[in-house]
């Protein structure tokens, strides 16, 4: 009796579906290209540009004006840094009054008291820059510039009523300055998104 052997099993077929990686798999060089791609946010209008930089200068002006006239140069490194958030990013919560009037002023007294506490150091003062940002954390009036003058009072000493007289100024007059701004460019967002 003959036995009947089986046919062997054809071949697999290769199709190109098959060679095909999935779409989901990256592409050579293309894990590399969403590193590349830009996240950045869209380039402000022209206008917006001309009224930032028409209103930084007349803020940076102003307190470098008051920070030569009180004797505080030192004042003018820390508001210029506010100013560049409440102009260039004036919907964060960083860049609003209450985080730049806020933050500065509450910043300037944590230096005083860890002044008044320690002796002036570099140590010191990066005690004081960390401690103002505690503060203001508390307090809910974050502002990173602000822990730059809480450095400042710890180095240069100060006088309290001086300096902090001066400081209020600037940084009232910075905040009003970004409100005028708002009011007189429609293309930029409503500033301040809160007051206080």
């Amino acid at each position: 009796m003959a036995t009947q052997t089986p046919a062997p099993a054809p071949a697999p077929t290769v199709t190109p579906e098959a060679v095909t990686p999935p779409t989901n798999s990256p592409s050579p060089g293309g894990r590399y290209k969403k590193l590349l791609t830009s996240k950045a946010p869209a380039r402000p209008k022209p206008a917006t540009i001309l009224t930032n930089t028409l209103a930084a200068t007349l803020a940076l002006t102003a307190i470098a004006g008051l920070g030569l006239l009180l004797h505080e140069p030192l004042l003018i490194p820390p508001l210029a840094a506010s100013a560049a958030l409440a102009y260039g990013a004036p919907v964060l919560p960083l860049s609003q009054p209450r985080s730049i009037i806020g933050g500065q002023l509450i910043s300037a007294l944590t230096g005083f008291a860890v002044l008044a506490l320690l002796p002036s150091s570099t140590v010191t003062a990066a005690v004081a820059g960390a401690l103002a940002l505690t503060a203001m954390t508390l307090t809910r009036t974050n502002h990173s510039p602000a822990a730059a003058t809480a450095i400042i009072v710890v180095l240069t000493q100060p006088s309290l009523g001086v300096f902090l007289g001066g400081l209020a100024l600037t940084a009232v007059t910075l905040s009003l300055i970004a409100v005028l701004r708002a009011k007189i460019d429609p293309t930029t967002p409503a500033y301040p998104q809160y007051w206080w």
